[in-house]
């Protein structure tokens, strides 16, 4: 706290370390894209790749391709924890 009361004295900012670090963390992430929150959106309420396609009248590899790029930028292992992170993140709600 002194440190803090210090630096602002000193016409700093501060920031505590674990503020900080959260900071980073959510700045190091890629955005996803409105296509891929429509497709993270119905992967979370159960969809299959296959239905999802059709009900945007895309090819399934193109939802499957959508799917690999929210993972990788979610930093996901699995389709169910990139929807968890999304919810944590608040980027969908179910």
């Amino acid at each position: 706290m002194l440190e803090a009361i210090r630096a602002v004295h000193r016409g700093q900012r501060y920031i505590s370390p674990e503020v900080a670090s959260e900071l980073a963390t959510h700045l190091a992430h890629e955005v996803l894209s409105p296509r891929e929150v429509e497709v993270l959106n119905r992967v979370a309420n159960g969809s299959s790749n296959r239905v999802i396609a059709a009900q945007l009248c895309v090819l399934e590899d193109t939802v499957k391709s959508h799917v690999k790029h929210i993972m990788s930028k979610l930093s996901a292992n699995d389709r169910t924890h990139a929807v968890t992170i999304a919810l944590k993140r608040r980027i969908i709600d179910v």
